[in-house]
């Protein structure tokens, strides 16, 4: 574990937030602790206890720290365009701390950002004209696109040293004699091609926009 040299600088909770996040980010929140966080800033476990209350409260800190990278729906413009931006900011922020998207779930760490969100996205489809039942399940059908997918994303995201591992995986797991399709697709996931430049995020989410829009001109 890498050290930080003690800074001469007062500690502040901004800087304990930081470096935990940081921790977060490099093994997941389980792997931070008030004894851990201290060693990595250089500082005895005790002295965070005057910024922080506990390990729960870094975690709402940092948790705050990524929803403040996300956009909600703005009320200018289509209504489409702005839910699609603010999806794409939720699903990028939840993909650069792939630790967060279970933890925003948890009804024990609930944020004022992730409800302002929530009330956000609901307000959106309601001005677009949706009824109280459509954005009902139109809401479902987006937080669950934004929250499953990145979830799913997350669990199956390698980094490039452990691709020749995978293929060979791939061959002893799913033989392409016995699983011709499933071979194809894992071999698509390991080889570059166009394929790797289309984001399979956002064309689910324009499917569902396409379909709430149509869902509204039926009317």
């Amino acid at each position: 574990m890498v050290t930080r040299a003690r800074s001469r600088r007062p500690l502040t909770r901004e800087q304990i937030l930081a470096a935990a996040l940081e921790l977060a980010d490099e093994g997941g929140v389980e792997t931070i602790s008030m004894r851990r966080l201290g060693q990595f800033l250089g500082f005895e476990a005790m002295s965070l206890y005057h910024h922080v209350a506990n390990k729960r409260d870094v975690l709402d800190g940092i948790l705050d720290l990524v929803l403040a990278e996300t956009e909600a729906p703005s009320l200018d413009g289509e209504w489409d365009a702005a839910v699609r931006r603010s999806a794409i900011s939720v699903h990028q922020a939840l993909r650069r701390h792939s630790w967060a998207a279970s933890l925003v779930m948890s009804p024990s760490h609930i944020r004022p950002a992730r409800l302002h969100y929530m009330d956000a996205l609901l307000g959106r489809l309601r001005a677009a004209g949706f009824s109280a039942d459509e954005t009902y399940h139109a809401y479902h059908v987006l937080d669950g696109h934004i929250f499953g997918f990145t979830l799913w994303q997350n669990s199956h995201s390698f980094p490039a040293d452990q691709m020749p591992d995978l293929e060979t995986l791939l061959e002893r797991v799913v033989p392409e004699r016995e699983y011709p399709h499933l071979n194809e697709h894992g071999r698509q996931h390991i080889a570059e091609g166009p394929h790797q430049d289309v984001s399979a995020f956002e064309l689910g989410l324009d499917l569902i926009l396409d379909g709430l829009k149509r869902m509204q001109a039926a009317r």
